[in-house]
């Protein structure tokens, strides 16, 4: 939620911001409105309670008709008194529906437009020539089919379009890749955490996902449970109604979770494969900082998104993401788009977000030191959503023959107190997911 005294001081600022987003700037003009009701509204309020507590100390000092008349006063000034409250907290209901309706102020830094109006920051990598090796790429549902890796055909008989089945080497590849997740997580000072998928309203909407994001949402209505689309949700309100020691920010969780999407609104789009599907597994990075260290925070997170598909020797390009492209809580956004060949485009893998102290505010998460309490910023970043670093790992490292290379950093470099035996591929200098035949078993990884 937006702090109201920046609003009341720079209105101006908002309404600039919501046009940027492709927002209805008149939603400043309703906020304020709102505001300037509730205010009015406690201002009776606490007249009228005011009297009633002067009138309270009259009656014990009064006798015989005056105090009868007292008391039958207090009895008009209590009705008054009730609605009075009645009425402030309607006004402040209403104030607060709208005031959650106002998205976060967008960063100047951020380029202004739509969904194609992105900046490009950097590329890294260079995406290879399959022509020039003699051979044509296959996408990754081809080679998932050849590797015994990805099976959407029975997803689809199971559950429906967009849900698919990881097996043999592909479910291997998805412990090898959380693994190396979680490890690098640690080395940046990160807590690793399993959250619940399943969290309340209050929850939910804290983290700004029933706005604007509220249709690609999945909702339990019967025990009103939501099924999170991130662990961003969950890692958001770990610390809800929390006052935190500020001293000891920023607090960094990584989070291993399924994630659960609609995608409303994407029919026609992505339907092969595994790139846009309904469920998914994600190890997502959220960060608890003081305000002043956001901006920092964020750089911070993009770097260790960068240097993970660097370890994956994928190339990728960073963008800056458009206004009008953002998320409601989001000031600024990067996302990470890895080269897909056969597609002959990027397409994203890893977005990170600075929300500054908008969710914090919803969610009533304060940090305190020597000079006080304020709300903190928070901040998110994806390390590896696995449906779509497999995708990308398989079409950029396959071989003419079906096989395809694993980087060795996604294999190996876990400490032996994390290190699951079975969940992580043996580590070579170089190693090959082979084709599921007659000629090597279904589940292989050997040296070239």
């Amino acid at each position: 939620m937006i702090d109201i005294k920046v609003l009341r001081e720079n209105p101006e600022l908002f309404r600039a911001s919501q046009r940027a987003r492709g927002e209805d700037a008149a939603l400043v003009d309703a906020v304020l409105s709102a505001d300037e009701a509730r205010r009015s509204a406690i201002n009776e309020f606490e007249q009228v309670r005011a009297e009633q507590n002067q009138l309270s100390k009259a009656v014990g000092g009064a006798k015989g008709d005056e105090k009868s008349a007292l008391l039958e006063k207090a009895k008009s000034l209590a009705q008054a008194v009730k609605a009075a409250d009645a009425r402030r907290a309607d006004l402040e209901e209403s104030f607060l529906t709208k005031a959650k309706a106002l998205s976060n102020l967008v960063s100047p830094d951020a380029p202004v437009g739509g969904e194609a109006d992105f900046k490009v920051l950097e590329h890294h990598g260079k995406p290879r020539d399959f022509k020039v090796e003699g051979f044509e790429a296959r996408d990754h549902v081809e080679l998932g089919k050849i590797l015994g890796a990805i099976d959407t055909d029975r997803g689809a008989k199971v559950s429906g379009a967009r849900f698919y089945y990881l097996t043999g080497v592909g479910a291997l590849l998805e412990f090898a890749l959380v693994n190396y997740a979680i490890t690098s997580a640690l080395k940046n000072g990160f807590t690793p955490v399993i959250p619940p998928v399943l969290v309340k309203p209050e929850a939910m909407e804290g983290t700004g996902f029933l706005g604007q994001a509220a249709e690609n949402v999945f909702h339990l209505e019967e025990d009103d449970f939501y099924l999170v689309g991130t662990s961003e949700v969950p890692l958001a309100a770990f610390h809800m109604n929390e006052i935190l020691d500020g001293s000891k920010l920023p607090l960094r969780y990584a989070g291993y979770s399924s994630c659960f999407r609609r995608e409303a609104g994407s029919y026609g789009k992505d339907t092969r494969g595994i790139i846009r599907v309904h469920q998914f597994d994600k190890v997502e990075m959220f960060s608890f900082c003081l305000s002043e260290d956001a901006e920092a925070e964020h750089q911070r997170l993009l770097q260790w998104e960068k240097d993970f598909l660097t370890a994956m020797e994928i190339p990728y390009r960073v963008i800056d993401v458009a206004t009008g492209d953002l998320g409601s809580s989001a000031i600024r956004k990067f996302d990470c788009e890895a080269w897909i060949p056969t597609q002959d485009a990027y397409r994203e893998v890893t977005s990170t977000s600075n929300c500054t102290e908008f969710q914090a505010r919803r969610l009533n998460i304060r940090s305190k030191d020597e000079k006080g309490s304020k709300p903190v910023a928070t901040l998110n970043g994806t390390l590896v959503a696995i449906p779509r670093m497999i995708v990308a790992i398989l079409e950029n490292h396959q071989n003419s023959d079906g096989s395809v290379r694993v980087p060795q950093s996604s294999l190996s470099d876990s400490p032996a107190s994390i290190r699951l035996g079975y969940f992580s591929l043996p580590s070579s200098s170089s190693c090959r997911i082979h084709r599921n035949d007659h000629r090597a078993p279904p589940i292989c990884l050997q040296p070239r």
